[in-house]
């Protein structure tokens, strides 16, 4: 986890860029110590940064993961895939977006490397990149909409996914524009109103790549 608050004097007075350090983020991740412990439980970070909240989030997480389904590598799989899927960011910066990406994922494959003690399927690894892609977003979190590769703000809305295992190992991916579901007063996606559904589908865990 990083310590240094500010990139730089500029970022800083561009995008108000200040990063909280581990002992902050230790400290006000206690505060909902609770909800880190459920493995389904979602946040949002609307002003993510590289990650410091999530990583240590998802930390917490797969340590419940380990702990519960460490006997089992097909169950443990399944399980650190829906924490991933628990974890949501929004920054302005894209390099921000990139690295917390990365973060995230590299947190996810040493844990998964603990258990299992040998090489990664392909499949597994496209399905974790797949959802962080879909979960960590370059928008603006004031304006609900997204941010292109040059910076410029679109008129693109942010769209998330809900994630969820319905039967045996079939995932859900259920996609809603991000302004809809605050307008109708949800806690990202609980008690969600189903007229804001855009899409969804129903595959396997390990083939979500496949249904872009």
């Amino acid at each position: 986890m990083r310590n240094v608050q500010i990139k730089s004097k500029e970022r800083v007075s561009n995008h108000g860029e200040v990063f909280t350090n581990e002992k902050e983020v230790k400290a006000m991740c206690d505060l909902v110590n609770n909800e880190t412990q459920r493995i389904d439980s979602r946040f949002l970070e609307p002003a993510c940064g590289d990650g410091n909240f999530l990583n240590e989030i998802l930390i917490r997480k797969l340590i419940i993961v380990k702990n519960k389904y460490k006997k089992s590598i097909s169950d443990y799989e399944k399980m650190s895939l829906l924490a991933v899927s628990s974890l949501y960011g929004i920054d302005l910066l894209r390099d921000n977006i990139i690295n917390c990406i990365n973060r995230l994922y590299k947190t996810w494959e040493n844990e998964y490397l603990k258990i299992s003690k040998s090489n990664i399927s392909n499949e597994i690894k496209d399905s974790i990149k797949f959802i962080l892609r879909k979960n960590i977003i370059c928008g603006n979190a004031l304006t609900f909409n997204t941010i292109d590769e040059n910076g410029k703000e679109t008129n693109e809305p942010i769209i998330f996914s809900e994630w969820s295992f319905i039967i045996g190992s079939n995932l859900q991916r259920s996609d809603y524009i991000f302004e809809n579901l605050l307008n109708a007063n949800n806690n990202l996606f609980n008690q969600h109103n189903q007229s804001t559904l855009l899409k969804k589908y129903i595959t396997h865990y390990r083939k979500i790549k496949d249904y872009e």
